[in-house]
């Protein structure tokens, strides 16, 4: 990636346009258009001011690429939400009258899921299952967002390595189940699982 490049990766992933873009640094469209195209350099004082308005250092803006966790590698291939409740079977009655929908599978008591497609889910998990299975800390979680990865392994050493927050071990439930969890600043749980072949 070029300087040009560099601009127009940063400023598309701040929602701006080349116009928007011009209009805070207080130059034309045109001018924004040649410096992605690589038809001209932005002056040093831009330079200063892209750093600033992209959350970068200099050396981001001109000499790296995108960080690395921001090229895709690992795309999510299924994803699904998992509401945290008190009263399963409650639970269940109330969401498939407010969803319209039957159940598409409830697992052992311990969730029920109500599939959209083949990528989508909403899922209610019982909180005694919840809890015994994540380890819970006492906080009260209300959801937890699920990511199927097709590699796991490769996965869990990607999300330890990028350093954003605690990272569980490989867990294996049940048969052909493995996940792991990583929690988010507000302590809450995304359970990334996949395919996984045991050493």
């Amino acid at each position: 990636m070029n300087i040009g490049d560099r601009i127009q990766f940063h400023r598309i992933r701040h929602g701006l346009s080349q116009s928007g873009l011009a209009e805070r640094l207080n130059v034309t469209r045109q001018s924004v258009s040649k410096w992605e195209l690589g038809q001209a350099l932005p002056d040093l004082d831009k330079v200063v001011q892209l750093c600033r308005l992209f959350n970068l250092t200099t050396d981001e803006l001109i000499l790296d690429g995108p960080p690395e966790y921001l090229i895709p590698n690992q795309p999510i291939l299924r994803w699904g939400l998992y509401l945290i409740v008190r009263d399963f079977k409650k639970s269940i009655y109330f969401y498939e009258k407010l969803l319209s929908k039957r159940t598409t599978m409830i697992g052992c008591n311990r969730f029920a899921q109500f599939r959209f497609d083949d990528k989508c889910w909403l899922s209610i998990m019982n909180e005694r299952h919840y809890l015994n299975r994540s380890g819970d800390d006492g906080n009260d979680h209300k959801f937890a967002l699920n990511l199927w990865i097709k590699d796991l392994a490769q996965e869990h050493k990607r999300v330890i390595n990028l350093r954003i927050g605690p990272v569980t071990e490989i867990m294996h439930p049940h048969s052909n189940y493995y996940f792991f969890n990583v929690i988010d600043p507000d302590k809450n749980v995304i359970e990334i699982t996949g395919d996984y072949k045991e050493e």
